[in-house]
């Protein structure tokens, strides 16, 4: 049985998720803080992470940020009362897998919990069984290794999240393949419906890392 830990200030907010994740199976764990819900990670090791966005003390985008660090494999759904683009691509560019605004519905919030752990468990077997992987891809001065779920680009690793490494693993085994973000998010997230942002800022955070490491030439 799969554990969630929903990290909310609000109780009423909640007991309501609490109880939506419980009926569907899942176990759950609380925390009202972005401190309560670091410690509670290291402590209870949940296998997915419902995170409010507006928390006190450490808010939603700085927690993300830290177990990000700490724990890059984490599944992190945040929930968030902000309905800006702006503030949902802040949550997707910091880690996030996906988002949830309030006011919601609390099955589309379960049903985005279960597909994010569905997608995990495809990568937990995926390692189990590495004989079935693709060999080490090469394209130019980049070189992704499904099987030790790493990637070098110009001799430097990158760190990459699960989602990112997933999406371009994915488009480097689709070379030339005009792909739509509706086609990605159903084929790397695993998801029949969701917002395409999603995908464009991944795809962002790719480019920005890649700009990032090549070595700079004399004269550029």
């Amino acid at each position: 049985m799969s554990t969630v830990l929903v990290v909310d200030d609000d109780e009423d907010v909640g007991d309501v998720v609490a109880a939506y994740l419980r009926s569907a199976g899942l176990t759950v764990r609380r925390a009202a803080d972005g401190i309560d819900a670091l410690q509670a990670v290291v402590a209870d090791r949940p296998d997915i992470v419902v995170l409010d966005l507006m928390l006190p003390g450490i808010d939603g985008l700085e927690v993300c940020r830290r177990l990000r660090q700490r724990s890059p494999e984490l599944p992190i759904v945040m929930l968030t009362a902000r309905g800006e683009e702006d503030d949902r691509i802040r949550g997707l560019e910091v880690g996030a897998d996906d988002y949830v605004t309030k006011p919601f519905s609390p099955r589309e919030l379960v049903l985005r919990v279960q597909s994010v752990l569905r997608r995990s468990a495809s990568l937990a077997a995926e390692a189990s069984a590495p004989a079935e992987l693709p060999d080490v891809a090469v394209d130019g001065d980049l070189v992704v290794d499904r099987r030790a779920r790493r990637v070098h680009l110009a001799g430097a690793e990158l760190s990459l999240t699960v989602r990112e490494f997933d999406l371009l693993s994915w488009l480097v085994a689709h070379p030339g393949d005009a792909l739509r973000r509706d086609d990605l998010m159903r084929d790397v997230w695993g998801w029949d419906f969701g917002d395409p942002s999603t995908v464009t800022v991944h795809v962002s955070r790719l480019r920005d890392r890649s700009s990032t490491t090549r070595p700079r030439h004399a004269g550029s």
